[in-house]
């Protein structure tokens, strides 16, 4: 799928302004001309900059490129379902992630993606378990991300 570059350069604009808006209700900081709103407020004005420039040149190539253009995939029935899958793991993941935890989830969501993709379904399954597993075991352990355990808090390592 193909996108002019004014749609994604309005997108990055109004999100650097409203960075911008929310930034200038930070508390400052006593004594010190720099305060909590100066980095946000610094990457605000660089998204609002590669915004405009996106959208001029969204706007100067409009002749040129449409505004939305579907690519093949989108006639392809496994690409589109390989979207919905991840779309919807997604959903699945915020809604059950708590109370499933990482590790089934994880698990379910990569093991229903390969599966929409072609892969074998036992192929997929030990890929999926295993894949779930070193994620896991890189974010929990090795940078201490708080990943949740779920129904597996009874065997948490």
């Amino acid at each position: 799928m193909k996108i002019n570059d004014a749609v994604f350069g309005a997108l990055l604009l109004a999100l650097g302004v409203a960075v911008l808006l929310i930034v200038q209700g930070y508390p400052k900081i006593p004594g010190q001309q720099v305060g909590p709103g100066l980095f946000p407020g610094l990457i605000a004005c660089g998204l609002c900059i590669g915004g405009a420039a996106l959208v001029v040149r969204g706007w100067r190539d409009r002749a040129r490129m449409a505004w939305f253009a579907a690519g093949p995939w989108v006639r392809s029935p496994r690409h589109v379902l390989a979207l919905a899958v991840v779309l919807g793991g997604v959903l699945f993941y915020m809604f059950a992630g708590e109370r499933l935890g990482f590790l089934v989830c994880a698990s379910l969501l990569m093991w229903a993606l390969m599966c929409a993709l072609g892969v074998p379904p036992l192929r997929a399954l030990l890929i999926a378990v295993v894949s779930a597993l070193v994620i896991h075991f890189a974010f929990y352990k090795l940078l201490r991300v708080p990943l949740p355990w779920g129904v597996m808090g009874g065997i948490a390592w």
